[in-house]
């Protein structure tokens, strides 16, 4: 895996959230499963643009722009909101992928 995050940074923040009573859980830095524009967001597109073929660039980019205005104000809550659940499935998995 890549960690970008500076040690003494990283350190610096968990012992703040410590001090604030946040419970610090440990995970890797990056998991697909734990990614809402992973689980949410690109799941959505791919399912919303199956079996699309796109001529140009251009097309492409229109057709993501009218993805994204045609997305209401909860969609990305709902993913975020989803998150509970992806842990919790991560957790009885062990930290395999689901």
């Amino acid at each position: 895996h890549q960690d970008n995050a500076r040690p003494h940074t990283s350190i610096v923040t968990r012992q703040k959230l410590r001090e604030l009573g946040w419970e610090v859980l440990m995970h890797p830095p990056y998991s697909p499963d734990l990614a809402p524009s992973d689980y949410h967001l690109f799941l959505s597109m791919a399912n919303n643009f199956a079996g699309e073929k796109f001529a140009s660039r251009e097309a492409c980019e229109n057709r993501l722009s009218q993805f994204f205005a045609n997305r209401d104000e909860g969609f990305y809550e709902r993913g975020i909101m989803k998150l509970p659940s992806k842990w919790q499935q991560v957790i009885e998995q062990n930290g395999a992928y689901l």
